[in-house]
C-alpha cells in the first residue's frame, strides 16, 4: 500500500478531530465550558465531511515515484535523524600511516640532545701554602705531564731539606762509627786475662777469694759491653735510615711548591695571579684536553635492548649554523645504567679531534647528531 503526503495530513487530521471529541465526552459534568464556548470549539460536521472528502479525493492523486538520488538522499536524513553520530562517521578523516618517532628515522636510532663534551677538564691545583712567586703559562699554552706550571713561596722548604741533609750524614757516620765496639774487645780481652791470672793466684792461695771474684766479674763485664757496642751500632745505622727518610720528606714537601701539569692539554684559563696567597687545593689554573673529545646524548628508554656499548654508530658534528662538518664512524663507548625523569638513557661516544688553520675543527659545547646502527642496518 503506498501513502502520500495529502491522504497522510488527511488522516492526521481526522484522527485528531475524533481524539478532541473523545475527551470532551468523558469531561465530568461540572467542569464542562459554557455553550457558547462549546460551540465554539466543536467543529462543524458539514465541514468536517467536506474536507474529509477533499483530502480523500486528493489521495486519490498520488505523488510521482522518487529517482533513485532522491530516495538515498532521503534515506541518508532520515538515518542522520535517528543517529546523530552517522554525520560523524560519515565526515571522518582517514588516518594516515604511522610516522616514526623523533628518535628513529630510516631504521636508524638516534640520539637527541647531541653535544660536545669535554674528556678531561681540570682545575690544577696547589699543593702547600703560601705565596705565588712564579707564572710559568699563559692561557692557551701547551702543556704536557710535569710542567711547571707555577712556583710557590719555597724558602722555608729548601732550608728544611738543608737541615734534613745534614741530619742525615750525622746519623750515617754514627752508624759507620766502629771506635765503641772495637774498645769493648780491647776492654774485654784485658778483663779476661787479669780474670786469669787472679784465677791462677787464687790456687796458690796468694789472695783472696774476693779479689779474684773482682776480676772475674770485670771479665764478664767487659763482655757485656761489647754486645752493647754492637747494640748501638746497629741503632745508630736504623737512625740513619730514619734521618734519610727525612730528608727525602722534606725534599718531597719542596716539590709541593711547584705546581706541575697532570696531563697533556691546553691552559683553558689562569685563575690565580701572581704574588696571590694560595691554599691547598686552590685552583690555579684551568686545563682541558682538546686532542679526544666526547659526544654525548641521550636516547628513548624503548630502545634499551637494541643499544650496546661497542655498537656502531656514525656522528656529524655542525657548526653554530646547523650545518654538518665533519662526519666520523665510531662506537659507543658508554651506556647509562641509569633512566632519568624523562625515561631517557645517556650515550657517549669518544672521537678524535684535529688541527685545521692552526685551530682545533671540533670544539666542546658544538651540537652533533649519533645515528645508532641497529641489528641488520648498515651505516
Amino acid at each position: 500500500m503506498r501513502f502520500t503526503l495529502p491522504s497522510l495530513i488527511a488522516t492526521l487530521l481526522v484522527a485528531a478531530l475524533v481524539g478532541c471529541n473523545d475527551k470532551r465526552a468523558t469531561a465530568p459534568s461540572d467542569q464542562r465550558s459554557t455553550p457558547e464556548v462549546a460551540d465554539s470549539v466543536s467543529p462543524d460536521p458539514v465541514a468536517a465531511k467536506i474536507a474529509t472528502s477533499q483530502f480523500a479525493a486528493d489521495a486519490e492523486t498520488t505523488l510521482p515515484e522518487p529517482s533513485a538520488s532522491e530516495a538515498a538522499a532521503t534515506s541518508l536524513d532520515r538515518g542522520i535523524e535517528t543517529n546523530p553520530f552517522a554525520t560523524l562517521q560519515s565526515t571522518a578523516i582517514p588516518v594516515s600511516a604511522q610516522q616514526p618517532s623523533p628518535g628513529e628515522r630510516s631504521g636508524e636510532i638516534y640520539a637527541e640532545n647531541c653535544m660536545v663534551q669535554y674528556i678531561n677538564k681540570v682545575n690544577v691545583p696547589a699543593k702547600a701554602e703560601g705565596t705565588l712567586m712564579e707564572l710559568k703559562f699563559e692561557e692557551g699554552d701547551r702543556v704536557s705531564i710535569g710542567d711547571v706550571l707555577a712556583v710557590i713561596d719555597d724558602t722555608a722548604a729548601k732550608l728544611a731539606v738543608e737541615l734534613k741533609k745534614a741530619e742525615e750524614k750525622e746519623a750515617e757516620l754514627n752508624g759507620e762509627n766502629e771506635v765503641n765496639l772495637r774498645d769493648a774487645v780491647n776492654s774485654e780481652k784485658l778483663a779476661s786475662a787479669e780474670a786469669k791470672a787472679y784465677e791462677e793466684l787464687l790456687r796458690e792461695s796468694a789472695i783472696p777469694f774476693w779479689e779474684y771474684e773482682k776480676k772475674r766479674l770485670e771479665a764478664e763485664r767487659a763482655r757485656l759491653r761489647i754486645e752493647l757496642a754492637e747494640m748501638q751500632k746497629k741503632i745508630a745505622e736504623i737512625q740513619y735510615f730514619a734521618k734519610r727518610s727525612e730528608r727525602e720528606i722534606a725534599e718531597f714537601e719542596l716539590t709541593r711548591r711547584q705546581v706541575t701539569s697532570p696531563s697533556t692539554g691546553f691552559v683553558e684559563a689562569r685563575i690565580a695571579q701572581l704574588g696571590e696567597w694560595v691554599q691547598p687545593g686552590s685552583p690555579i689554573a684551568t686545563l682541558i684536553q682538546m686532542d679526544r673529545l666526547r659526544v654525548e646524548g641521550d636516547v628513548d628508554v624503548r630502545y634499551d635492548g637494541q643499544i650496546l656499548i661497542g655498537t656502531k654508530v656514525q656522528v656529524t658534528i655542525k657548526d653554530s649554523f646547523d650545518e654538518p662538518i665533519k662526519v666520523i664512524d665510531g662506537e659507543l663507548g658508554f651506556v647509562s645504567m641509569e633512566i632519568d625523569l624523562n625515561s631517557r638513557l645517556r650515550v657517549w661516544v669518544e672521537v678524535e679531534n684535529e688541527m685545521k688553520d692552526g685551530d682545533w675543527l671540533i670544539k666542546p659545547g658544538m651540537h652533533a647528531e649519533i645515528a645508532i646502527q641497529t641489528p641488520g642496518q648498515i651505516l
